[in-house]
């Protein structure tokens, strides 16, 4: 949950302290308002913990100072009636934007309709919030899960017993899901044997222990499609510990440099994801606010093409970390979605 999903609990959050210094003097050559600087985005979170995450902020955080936006970010804790809050908050607050990262789509449509009333641009990544003013941001989900069920099927023919691991509810995960039903609809000698999942502040402790359960009732199982890498991760623990990670390959969506060891260490059952680099998706947010509040034009449907990241691939190039990964795969690092000539490139 690129898709994704990375997933503690108060009944009411201010906006972390700091917010990224605006250039006082605008932007030197860009559209009003940001010729004068002091332009104000929130960045509204439903998930905060974890490696994509904290990227995606990252990226944002980094595309925003260099645009001179004065962005507050709001920390998810997985709560509804909090994020519902942290917008009235981000209304009042005065923002000319607004980027919600994640949620529940029916906990947030009267909010949004509160800030679109007010002029206040919105963006949404990986949550679906159906309105025609939204531009809605996403790591291609789809191509996301293709490209991973396609290496299992690369690897392990058309025919084998699968654990899936899923959450319905999240735009992310839906969307991979529908194609994972498209796919075994398409090959039915591939089985689905267990289905499980969990998205909590614990996600992969919480993965792995349902995983255990449905390993020992199917002993059959040599493939887990897990497409969210906290669920990856709970996947690939619950095999180790029960001896089973030469027996049962792992695909997973998203990347991160604790994902990266953990593909590449020896003796792995993780073999393949695909993903795109959550600071490219997080930049895109933020240039996609950027535009509309410039009076630009902003595609409904913005995307970020995701890629494939084989095990054998990672570690015949010595990718040990998300900046070599940049470096050395030169489409994980880039995206022309949603930009123009006067956005300046963000540095992460």
């Amino acid at each position: 949950m690129n898709p994704i999903v990375r997933f503690a609990f108060a009944s009411f959050a201010a906006p972390l302290a700091f917010a990224l210094p605006a250039l006082a003097d605008g932007l030197k050559g860009a559209p009003a308002p940001f010729d004068k600087g002091g332009v104000k985005v929130a960045l509204i979170s439903y998930i905060s913990a974890g490696d994509f995450f904290q990227a995606y902020q990252a990226g944002a955080e980094a595309q925003a100072k260099s645009l001179g936006i004065d962005l507050r970010v709001f920390a998810g804790r997985q709560d509804a009636a909090e994020q519902r809050e942290q917008i009235l908050q981000a209304i009042n607050l005065g923002v000319e934007g607004i980027v919600i990262d994640h949620g529940l789509p029916e906990s947030l449509s009267d909010v949004v309709d509160q800030a679109l009333a007010k002029n206040i641009k919105i963006v949404a990544f990986d949550v679906n919030l159906n309105n025609p003013k939204i531009p809605q941001v996403e790591q291609s989900d789809h191509r996301l899960a293709q490209l991973a069920l396609d290496q299992a099927i690369k690897d392990n023919g058309n025919s084998f017993k699968a654990g899936y691991v899923y959450v319905a509810g999240f735009a992310p995960l839906d969307r991979r899901n529908e194609i994972w039903d498209e796919v075994k609809a398409a090959n039915p000698d591939i089985s689905e044997k267990a289905r499980f999942g969990n998205v909590s502040d614990t996600t992969a402790v919480t993965t792995a222990d349902q995983a255990k359960a449905a390993l020992r009732a199917n002993t059959d199982i040599s493939v887990v499609f897990a497409p969210y890498d906290e669920f990856a991760r709970g996947v690939k623990l619950a095999l180790t510990d029960l001896g089973l990670a030469e027996k049962v390959k792992i695909y997973s969506a998203d990347i991160s440099t604790a994902d990266i060891q953990e593909i590449t260490e020896p003796g792995s059952p993780w073999v393949a994801t695909a993903a795109t680099n959550p600071a490219v998706v997080g930049a895109v947010s933020i240039r996609a606010a950027a535009l509309q509040i410039a009076g630009g034009a902003v595609p409904q449907n913005i995307v970020v093409e995701p890629v494939l990241l084989t095990q054998d691939q990672l570690r015949s190039a010595n990718v040990q970390t998300i900046e070599d990964l940049a470096k050395k795969i030169p489409a994980f690092s880039t995206s022309a979605a949603a930009t123009a000539d006067w956005i300046p490139a963000a540095a992460f």
